[in-house]
């Protein structure tokens, strides 16, 4: 395994091929389960989308690791959530049931669903109020991201107007390039999370990430980029097939 110091902003660690990283995905996110327990009695967690999370997920709520967890202790919340109802297969929060939520006994009042399939302006104002009053103004103990191949993350797609939120903690956020509406959370919510876990995995992946390592990668126009603070810093956890450009 690598990890390395890119700068006062990101580290990155290379745990192997992808079942050495999903592994350590699991180890480290149990880690960061224990130490919140132990320090304020709860667990919050932002949920993200994608394949990577959905096999994180089947493994979390899989025996023997799912009795490492004490679920009445978990509020889960999402980083983003398209436009559509929960029963939808495109849906964030609807994969992350299906793969395995629904059945860990988590209490109702602590699963905090995205409402994006109507009103999503107001939505988002409630979800950012609910984001407050649930963590009485402290951070996020876990935020889990993902990165497209143009370079976003959650629903911070490239030159949309969320990219500017310097306040609210979730908004609503038109995308063009997708014609269509999403939620998701903002810089000043993901940058104040103790945990900040970016996952790379795949071939695919490998020049975009060759792009946001360059060292004048803060000059880039990627929402990407802009994660991770000097005080809170984005762990970037890579398979070797995505960090295949790093070394080069």
């Amino acid at each position: 395994m690598l990890t390395f110091h890119f700068d006062d902003r990101r580290d990155i660690t290379i745990p192997g091929d992808v079942n050495e990283t999903l592994s350590f995905c699991i180890d480290h996110l149990l880690n960061a389960y224990h130490t919140a327990v132990k320090s304020h009695g709860a667990f919050y967690i932002a949920l993200s989308g994608g394949s990577t999370p959905k096999a994180i997920f089947e493994k979390l709520t899989s025996s023997p690791i799912k009795e490492q967890i004490d679920w009445t202790k978990v509020h889960l919340f999402w980083g983003d959530e398209r436009s559509v109802g929960p029963e939808n297969p495109e849906s964030n929060y609807h994969m992350a049931m299906e793969a395995g939520f629904k059945n860990m006994g988590i209490p109702s009042g602590q699963i905090h669903r995205m409402v994006a399939e109507e009103n999503i302006d107001n939505n988002a104002e409630i979800y950012s109020q609910t984001l407050q009053k649930v963590l009485k103004g402290k951070a996020l103990d876990y935020t889990m991201l993902g990165m497209g191949e143009d370079g976003h993350t959650a629903s911070l797609f490239p030159h949309t107007e969320a990219l500017s939120e310097e306040d609210l903690l979730a908004v609503a956020n038109h995308v063009p390039q997708k014609n269509t509406w999403r939620m998701t959370l903002t810089y000043p919510c993901i940058n104040n999370s103790i945990h900040i876990v970016i996952y790379v995995i795949g071939s695919s992946k490998k020049q975009m990430l060759q792009t946001v390592f360059k060292k004048d990668a803060h000059f880039i126009d990627l929402p990407i980029v802009k994660i991770g603070s000097k005080t809170h810093k984005a762990l970037w956890i890579c398979d070797t097939a995505a960090a295949e450009l790093l070394k080069k």
